[in-house]
């Protein structure tokens, strides 16, 4: 089917209206990647409690799990669940356990659980010990860059 000149002129502006409109009374559902979840599964299953009262990253157990953020996030004791599920953003990983040198480059990454640090009591992973190191040289630049990115990036 052809479209004349005239149909053509109509239905442009039309379109143009219509989309906003549309989102306005219709938005988008999220489909933000606001955690890294594998499988659904927060930071590869490693307990994020763990890094702050143990000092090292535990593996997870699939009967302490606790949903949030749209993710199952597991945990090495009821104990460690009950915390994290009291006050999740004192434990959460900064950029929703991305890999915190991708973020502060403009992207997201995969994570190695073994690759983190807390940094003025925010948990920060990266994708491996090599990342890590690179992103170590600047904490406080790479902090402020991925700081920045991340609203853009978690709303994609």
């Amino acid at each position: 089917m052809a479209f004349s000149r005239r149909l053509m002129l109509w239905m442009v502006p039309g379109a143009t209206v219509a989309v906003p409109m549309g989102a306005l009374l219709f938005p988008a559902p999220a489909t933000a990647a606001q955690v890294n979840a594998e499988d659904g599964v927060a930071v590869r299953g490693t307990d994020v409690v763990a890094y702050v009262t143990d000092g090292r990253p535990v593996p997870g157990r699939r009967e302490f799990t606790h949903q949030w953020q749209g993710a199952t996030w597991r945990f090495a004791s009821a104990a460690n669940r009950d915390r994290f599920a009291a006050d999740p953003a004192r434990y959460a990983p900064a950029y929703g356990g991305f890999c915190a040198y991708a973020v502060s480059e403009g992207y997201t990454a995969p994570i190695d659980p073994a690759a983190w640090r807390i940094v003025d009591g925010r948990l920060f992973l990266n994708y491996d010990r090599s990342v890590q190191r690179r992103w170590e040289r600047d904490i406080p630049g790479r902090v402020a860059r991925a700081d920045a990115n991340w609203p853009r990036l978690s709303a994609q």
